[in-house]
């Protein structure tokens, strides 16, 4: 003991001082540092999980689970396997997107988490709090979109899921990558909100329908307006809050170029004309109980237009309710979709 002493007495004695420090926490005090080192780590895996977004990859997924139902009812056509790596792509590619958007967005969000502690925009406050180095989303923003073109290579030449299938894949990745992320950035190009209405509408349905079946069936179609409308409206009413940083940052989407008015009403417009082709689509041969099933979101969309036509997007916290039922409401549209065929 007295031997063990005296060493540990030189190595602290002949250390640097930021040595020293470590040597003496190893020494006095094993269960503190053992402590902080699990608190960290604990904190960074937090820090991961809100830079990833894992609520809001439903968005995407419930289309491409509408795509394989669809497919499965409609072609009596299903393999689990491509159902599997096509989630794990669609998964792929949002993170993509998320990751590259926090990096690119960076210099705004700074500025939206002074003004507003929103938890539907001004990103996930991962990297302006410190948490993350913002180098980490960058590489790992560009490391999933590459696992994202293996799964599509894997699809198409090993699962044989048809010619089209790296080519509607590209499609999400590189409007997905490229919404945020510098030279191209869609966002700032006053067609960011289309591109998503698209990516998160039309693409994902079609997508998942495509590699079950090596067809597109124009039900899809009709299906994605309303989806595609909900989604478009999730990303205007997110952009309420951001307004005066985007406005800070020169970043030019599209509320940025209409302005506050002007943007109310496209919201209110584009939400009526959800319901009304949600509403429409038994016309289209969709199983007539998607009505039934929408019904409780055309309350919630009739809520927001009132909501919103009261000015209450203008009180901070009234707009990051009135933006959690916005998300409810493109999810309900997707689900009323899935739970007609089901």
């Amino acid at each position: 003991m007295m031997r063990d002493s005296h060493a540990s007495h030189i190595i602290i004695h002949k250390s640097p001082v930021a040595l020293q420090t470590i040597t003496f926490m190893l020494i006095s005090h094993p269960n503190k540092v053992r402590g902080f080192m699990l608190s960290s780590n604990t904190e960074k895996i937090k820090g991961w999980l809100a830079l990833s977004r894992p609520p809001f990859h439903t968005v995407g997924i419930l289309p491409f689970v509408l795509g394989t139902i669809l497919a499965y009812k409609i072609n009596s056509a299903i393999s689990l396997e491509i159902f599997i790596l096509g989630v794990f792509g669609v998964i792929m590619i949002m993170l993509s997107t998320y990751h590259s958007g926090e990096y690119f967005d960076y210099r705004g969000d700074v500025i939206s988490n002074r003004l507003h502690s929103n938890q539907f925009a001004g990103g996930t406050r991962v990297l302006p709090e410190g948490k993350i180095s913002p180098m980490v989303p960058f590489w790992t923003s560009i490391i999933t979109l590459v696992i994202a073109a293996v799964i599509g290579i894997i699809l198409q030449f090993g699962l044989k899921t048809g010619p089209y299938t790296l080519l509607l894949g590209l499609l999400g990745a590189f409007s997905g990558f490229f919404y945020s992320s510098k030279p191209i950035r869609l966002v700032q190009r006053g067609v960011g909100e289309i591109v998503i209405g698209f990516c998160y509408g039309w693409l994902p349905v079609a997508c998942a329908f495509y590699i079950q079946t090596g067809t597109i069936h124009p039900a899809i179609h009709w299906m994605a307006i309303p989806i595609g409308l909900s989604i478009f409206n999730v990303i205007l009413l997110n952009e309420f809050p951001d307004y005066e940083a985007d406005k800070a940052t020169g970043k030019k989407n599209l509320l940025y170029r209409i302005g506050k008015q002007k943007g109310m009403l496209l919201y209110v417009a584009f939400n009526l004309l959800t319901s009304i082709t949600m509403l429409a689509s038994p016309l289209l041969g969709i199983p007539f109980k998607v009505v039934y099933f929408y019904l409780p979101f055309l309350m919630v969309s009739l809520y927001i237009i009132v909501m919103i036509l009261r000015g209450s997007h203008q009180d901070k916290k009234k707009l990051e309710f009135l933006c959690g039922l916005n998300i409810a409401l493109n999810l309900g549209t997707s689900l009323s979709y899935i739970l007609a065929y089901m």
